[in-house]
Protein backbone atom coordinates (compact mmCIF):
# COMPACT_ATOMS: atom_id res chain seq x y z
CA UNK A 1 0.00 0.00 0.00
CA UNK A 2 1.30 3.52 -1.15
CA UNK A 3 1.82 5.64 1.95
CA UNK A 4 -0.91 8.42 2.08
CA UNK A 5 2.30 11.41 1.50
CA UNK A 6 2.90 10.30 -1.44
CA UNK A 7 0.29 8.85 -4.72
CA UNK A 8 0.67 5.99 -6.22
CA UNK A 9 4.06 6.64 -9.12
CA UNK A 10 2.04 3.85 -11.27
CA UNK A 11 -1.43 5.87 -11.25
CA UNK A 12 -1.96 8.13 -14.08
CA UNK A 13 -4.95 9.45 -13.33
CA UNK A 14 -3.37 10.48 -9.87
CA UNK A 15 -0.88 12.48 -11.79
CA UNK A 16 -3.36 13.65 -14.21
CA UNK A 17 -5.29 14.95 -10.90
CA UNK A 18 -1.84 16.84 -9.73
CA UNK A 19 -1.23 18.06 -13.36
CA UNK A 20 -4.52 19.99 -13.55
CA UNK A 21 -4.43 21.23 -10.38
CA UNK A 22 -1.32 22.79 -11.29
CA UNK A 23 -2.27 24.27 -14.07
CA UNK A 24 -5.40 25.65 -12.83
CA UNK A 25 -3.31 26.92 -10.05
CA UNK A 26 -1.39 28.47 -12.88
CA UNK A 27 -4.03 30.23 -14.32
CA UNK A 28 -5.44 31.36 -11.08
CA UNK A 29 -2.16 32.94 -10.52
CA UNK A 30 -2.31 34.61 -13.76
CA UNK A 31 -5.83 36.36 -13.30
CA UNK A 32 -4.52 37.79 -9.61
CA UNK A 33 -1.05 39.11 -11.46
CA UNK A 34 -3.32 40.97 -13.83
CA UNK A 35 -5.63 42.03 -11.08
CA UNK A 36 -2.58 42.82 -9.20
CA UNK A 37 -0.75 44.63 -12.16
CA UNK A 38 -4.44 46.33 -13.14
CA UNK A 39 -5.05 47.60 -9.38
CA UNK A 40 -1.49 48.85 -8.75
CA UNK A 41 -1.58 51.18 -12.15
CA UNK A 42 -4.88 52.57 -11.14
CA UNK A 43 -3.59 53.46 -7.65
CA UNK A 44 -5.75 51.15 -5.61
CA UNK A 45 -3.30 49.52 -3.67
CA UNK A 46 -2.36 50.67 -0.15
CA UNK A 47 0.72 52.36 -0.43
CA UNK A 48 1.85 51.19 3.26
CA UNK A 49 2.59 47.71 2.29
CA UNK A 50 5.50 48.17 -0.15
CA UNK A 51 5.76 49.17 -3.96
CA UNK A 52 3.68 47.52 -6.27
CA UNK A 53 5.56 45.73 -8.67
CA UNK A 54 7.80 44.44 -5.66
CA UNK A 55 4.55 42.31 -4.35
CA UNK A 56 3.99 41.52 -8.14
CA UNK A 57 7.52 39.77 -8.67
CA UNK A 58 7.15 37.73 -4.85
CA UNK A 59 3.63 37.02 -6.12
CA UNK A 60 4.76 35.44 -9.22
CA UNK A 61 7.59 33.73 -7.23
CA UNK A 62 5.41 32.13 -5.13
CA UNK A 63 3.18 31.40 -7.77
CA UNK A 64 5.97 29.65 -9.82
CA UNK A 65 7.27 27.75 -6.67
CA UNK A 66 3.43 26.28 -6.34
CA UNK A 67 2.68 25.31 -9.50
CA UNK A 68 6.39 23.47 -10.02
CA UNK A 69 5.57 21.39 -6.68
CA UNK A 70 2.24 20.43 -7.78
CA UNK A 71 4.09 19.26 -10.96
CA UNK A 72 7.34 17.70 -10.30
CA UNK A 73 6.52 17.06 -6.59
CA UNK A 74 2.79 15.38 -6.88
CA UNK A 75 2.48 15.43 -2.79
CA UNK A 76 -0.43 15.35 -1.19
CA UNK A 77 0.59 17.22 1.62
CA UNK A 78 1.72 19.88 0.00
CA UNK A 79 -1.63 20.13 -2.07
CA UNK A 80 -3.40 20.00 1.30
CA UNK A 81 -1.66 22.69 2.85
CA UNK A 82 -2.24 24.59 -0.67
CA UNK A 83 -5.72 24.25 -0.44
CA UNK A 84 -5.97 25.66 3.32
CA UNK A 85 -3.77 28.52 2.47
CA UNK A 86 -5.92 28.96 -0.50
CA UNK A 87 -9.22 28.57 1.02
CA UNK A 88 -8.64 31.34 3.99
CA UNK A 89 -9.17 33.96 1.31
CA UNK A 90 -12.92 33.12 1.21
CA UNK A 91 -13.39 35.01 4.47
CA UNK A 92 -12.12 38.90 3.29
CA UNK A 93 -13.79 37.32 -0.77
CA UNK A 94 -16.97 37.09 0.72
CA UNK A 95 -17.05 40.17 3.55
CA UNK A 96 -15.86 42.52 0.57
CA UNK A 97 -18.59 40.81 -1.84
CA UNK A 98 -21.84 40.50 0.41
CA UNK A 99 -21.46 42.05 3.83
CA UNK A 100 -19.10 44.91 3.56
CA UNK A 101 -20.67 48.27 2.94
CA UNK A 102 -17.05 50.30 2.92
CA UNK A 103 -16.47 51.80 -0.75
CA UNK A 104 -13.03 50.32 -1.59
CA UNK A 105 -12.76 51.22 -5.65
CA UNK A 106 -13.57 47.67 -6.76
CA UNK A 107 -16.96 46.52 -7.76
CA UNK A 108 -18.62 43.92 -5.25
CA UNK A 109 -18.85 41.88 -9.06
CA UNK A 110 -14.96 41.62 -8.67
CA UNK A 111 -15.45 40.29 -5.18
CA UNK A 112 -17.79 37.49 -6.45
CA UNK A 113 -15.74 36.57 -9.57
CA UNK A 114 -12.52 35.72 -7.22
CA UNK A 115 -15.14 33.84 -5.13
CA UNK A 116 -15.66 32.03 -8.53
CA UNK A 117 -12.20 31.52 -9.24
CA UNK A 118 -11.28 30.40 -5.53
CA UNK A 119 -13.65 27.49 -5.99
CA UNK A 120 -12.29 26.68 -8.55
CA UNK A 121 -8.91 26.14 -7.63
CA UNK A 122 -10.25 24.55 -4.30
CA UNK A 123 -11.96 21.80 -5.93
CA UNK A 124 -9.01 20.96 -8.27
CA UNK A 125 -6.29 21.09 -5.36
CA UNK A 126 -9.00 18.88 -4.00
CA UNK A 127 -9.32 15.85 -6.27
CA UNK A 128 -5.70 15.61 -6.06
CA UNK A 129 -4.62 16.34 -2.70
CA UNK A 130 -7.89 13.44 -1.70
CA UNK A 131 -7.97 11.45 -4.68
CA UNK A 132 -11.02 12.47 -5.32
Amino acid sequence: MTPPSAPNAHDPARARKFRQAAFVYLHVAILYEAAAYAMWRAGLLPAGRGPGWLWLILGALVAGAIVLGLLRWQNVTFARVIWVIHGMRLPSLIGSAFISTAESGLTRGFYITAIVVVVINLWMLARAAWDL
